[in-house]
């Protein structure tokens, strides 16, 4: 006979019930505390600047501020209305170069290549995301600017181009490969060729990764500076034309921010905090289109 507190496997039958005073209780319970006490230190910086950019911003952000020039120095008024379209202008050219070539790489790398060639594009592009950004910028400078002869929104949008280029190829690569072989097995068992597997049941049900990539790539180009210092300068009137200097947020911050004067130095406070609110909704809008499914 075995006795009663035995199990099955012949050793003694314990408890299945939580308690307190328990070892392995104690142990998580104060690891939960102390990843959660982690977790509050990590977002300690970002909340703290968050909140020191809007208790600065707010006080100088007005419908002015959003579409008018910038002023003279010690003179009120004014805005950066100007940089704002610029921005616009020069990420908009960097998100048309980037995502058609990363998408394309990544379609490349997933569906066709085979062997070394596949490795070592994605060691270049990982390579490529560590590249710091004023490289970039020197990068541009020496294929664009020094041949166009002049600064220039395309500079800038060149250079933006190349730090989105290995985020976009890395999500877009990475998104391909989650998709169910059984897709594309079934797309090729009835008569569908490489590329309309590709183009009509692959893609599709990528788009909303793929999507999400180009956004996060498109929100870390809106916040840099350097590389539009080299390449896109400033100006403080409208930006009218492609090939001539043009004004962005990024770098009218930089300019404001260390001046001498009052009203400079808040409006680049207001343009920070505008700076920080696009990048906050291009996030939001990465983190809906994750959430929808072509395929359920």
């Amino acid at each position: 006979m075995r006795n009663s507190d035995e199990s099955l496997s012949g050793y003694p039958a314990r408890s299945l019930s939580r308690t307190v005073s328990s070892p392995r209780t104690l142990f998580s319970m104060v690891m939960t505390v102390l990843a959660f006490i982690c977790g509050g230190l990590a977002l300690l910086p970002l909340l703290a600047v968050l909140f020191y950019v809007s208790v600065q911003g707010l006080s100088r952000l007005n419908v002015g501020a959003l579409t008018e020039l910038p002023p003279p120095p010690l003179v009120e008024g004014g805005g950066f209305g100007n940089a704002i379209i610029g921005t616009l202008i020069m990420v908009g050219i960097g998100a048309a170069i980037s995502i058609p070539f990363g998408v394309i790489a990544a379609i490349y790398l997933t569906e066709f290549s085979k062997g070394k060639l596949a490795r070592w594009i994605r060691f270049a592009t990982n390579v490529l995301s560590g590249v710091p950004s004023i490289i970039a910028g020197v990068f541009a400078y020496g294929i664009v600017v020094l041949t166009m002869g002049k600064f220039s929104a395309i500079a800038g949008g060149v250079a933006l181009s190349v730090l989105m280029l290995p985020v976009i190829v890395r999500t877009t690569d990475e998104a391909l490969q989650l998709v169910p072989r059984d897709l594309r097995q079934a797309a090729v068992g009835l008569g569908a060729t490489n590329f309309q597997t590709v183009w009509e049941v692959v893609l599709p049900a990528a788009i909303p990764a793929i999507v999400t990539g180009a956004t996060l790539a498109i929100a870390r180009a809106s916040g840099e500076t350097a590389p539009l210092i080299f390449t896109a300068l400033f100006a403080q009137f409208w930006p009218t034309d492609l090939g001539s200097p043009t004004p962005s947020l990024a770098v009218l911050v930089f300019n404001f921010a260390i001046s001498p004067f009052p009203n400079w130095r808040a409006l680049a406070w207001a343009a920070s905090l505008i700076l920080v609110f696009m990048v906050l909704i291009t996030s939001i809008v990465a983190r809906w289109v994750i959430r929808q499914k072509v395929y359920g």
